[in-house]
């Protein structure tokens, strides 16, 4: 870390807001801390810090039980980068390390292993095997304290090779056996399901860390608008949803609270916890610096007001890239209500019976594969030749994986590739890198809803008007978008017909 005097000055005053930003690691007690542990402050000769807890546990230094700095929230430093480090990083949360190896994720990325180790290791800290190590370790602690199976099979659920690898590593990162840091939680706190039987979906409760402030109400509507019948429901209290994992379905319950959301996993599969808790974190956007994000959007007196009323407003992102594409191209040239329509009617005849479905939510999402077979027989849900053509390029591409939708994409060249599938346009595109990519400043600026938001603003009267003013809010111009959506009361709007950006709403 090269700010050293300001890290420390914020863990003199315990600010939370560095939490998941850095780690402070104290060589007097072999310990490292987020930089809000209430712990007394060691002296500066004594503390390191470190850019990730990966690379603080590579240096020897156990996790701190008092403070858990391995559920603190992710840095927001990996969410606005495109570069190769930082979708590295975003595909080891995701588990692709435990379930491809360090050669699948680089090939994922397009590098060699020893490049990517090299690049790593000067921008994080650590190398590719050390970030899913703690990843692992991150997850058994979650399986020990919130479930009652047998360490061996939270041992091999959490990724990990071996039982004695398992023991080894929660005993380093932790300082206590498995054994141990199950007797340590307090009265059964988190635990959901003490007596599920081998082979059973598992129910896991977690607490996702973000920072404040978070505008909660807000996501949950935009997400409770757009829900899919048999796969999602959502209203004011609460979202939940199935969801299509690489090991198993699952499903998934999240709940806001005062300075967390609570989610309640039921997995079919526990090797599935790092992704599902990874997607859900994206789809919230837990990741992000609200603070810093208001800072820069209240400095345009425009959209000031909005900021002030709604601080922490969230872009919504996504569990499944792939299904986020899906919806758009269904939404174009329709209300949202239509595109809801539409991609219940996908569902019920192309979607799979969830394993762990209920009434109600009872199927997944089709996959690339699944929907290309659909459309190549009998599908029919009404969609215009042109989508359906547009919706079997799009599946094809990513089947043969020839375009990827997923955390460790490229922005600007995801958004190249889409554009050039027939049927699929700038609108649509843009819309894919802000919810299914994740891209800060990913902006709609042929969109009809934010064109009457910036009108009634004063941002601007014309498209190139209102993309010369967006300018000033990168790199943060998609939560802007979020903004003027928000003010415009409604979601994505298609734009004119005959305008020059083809697209439309969005599911």
């Amino acid at each position: 870390m090269e700010d050293f005097e300001r890290c420390y000055r914020a863990v003199e005053s315990r600010d939370p807001r560095f939490d998941g930003w850095f780690f402070t690691a104290v060589t007097s007690t072999g310990v490292y801390c987020r930089p809000s542990c209430p712990a007394i402050t060691p002296k500066k000769s004594n503390v390191r810090f470190y850019p990730t807890a990966a690379a603080a546990q590579q240096a020897g230094f156990r996790a701190c039980l008092r403070c858990r700095p391995d559920a603190a929230p992710g840095s927001p430093e990996w969410l606005g980068r495109a570069d190769v480090a930082a979708r590295a990083v975003r595909l080891v949360f995701d588990g692709v390390v435990d379930r491809e190896g360090v050669s699948g994720l680089a090939r994922r990325l397009g590098y060699g292993e020893r490049q990517l180790h090299r690049v790593l290791v000067a921008e994080v800290g650590t190398g590719a095997l050390a970030l899913a190590r703690a990843q692992r370790a991150q997850t058994a602690r979650l399986l020990v304290e919130s479930t009652e199976l047998p360490m061996a099979q939270v041992a091999f659920g959490a990724g990990f090779a071996s039982v004695r690898q398992f023991n080894d590593t929660v005993r380093a990162v932790f300082g206590r056996t498995p054994t141990a840091l199950r007797a340590r939680r307090r009265g059964g706190a988190g635990r959901e399901d003490r007596s599920a039987p081998d082979g059973a979906a598992q129910t896991i409760a977690v607490r996702l860390a973000h920072r404040l402030p978070i505008d909660a109400p807000a996501l949950l509507e935009f997400l409770a608008r757009r829900t899919v019948a048999g796969i999602e429901e959502g209203d004011g209290e609460g979202y939940r949803r199935n969801l299509r994992l690489p090991h198993g379905n699952g499903r998934v319950e999240l709940t806001p609270a005062p300075d967390h959301v609570r989610a309640r996993f039921v997995l079919a599969d526990v090797r599935d916890l790092t992704a599902a808790v990874a997607r859900c974190r994206h789809l919230c956007n837990l990741d992000a610096d609200p603070e810093a994000v208001d800072r820069a959007l209240a400095g345009d007196e425009a959209l000031a007001p909005l900021v002030h009323k709604r601080p922490g407003l969230r872009v919504p992102g996504t569990v499944d890239g792939f299904e986020t594409a899906v919806r758009a191209v269904l939404g174009q040239q329709v209300s949202v209500q239509g595109a809801r329509t539409l991609a219940a009617r996908l569902v019920a005849q192309a979607g799979e019976p969830c394993a762990v479905g209920v009434p109600g939510l009872d199927r997944v999402f089709p996959g690339p594969e699944e929907l290309a077979r659909a459309l190549s027989g009998p599908l029919d849900v009404g969609l215009p030749d042109q989508r359906r053509r547009a919706l079997a390029g799009l599946s094809a591409a990513v089947a043969a994986g020839g375009l990827a939708l997923d955390a460790g994409a490229d922005p600007a060249e995801t958004t190249a590739a889409l554009v050039a599938l027939p049927g699929i346009g700038p609108w649509t595109a843009a819309y894919v890198a802000l919810r299914a990519l994740g891209d800060p400043d990913a902006f709609l600026d042929g969109d009809l809803g934010t064109r009457r938001a910036a009108e009634r603003l004063g941002l601007g009267d014309t498209r190139a008007e209102l993309t010369a003013r967006s300018a000033q809010w990168r790199p943060w111009r998609a939560y802007a978008q979020m903004h003027l959506w928000t003010h415009a009361g409604e979601g994505p709007a298609a734009p004119r017909r005959g305008a020059p950006s083809r697209g439309g709403r969005a599911a």
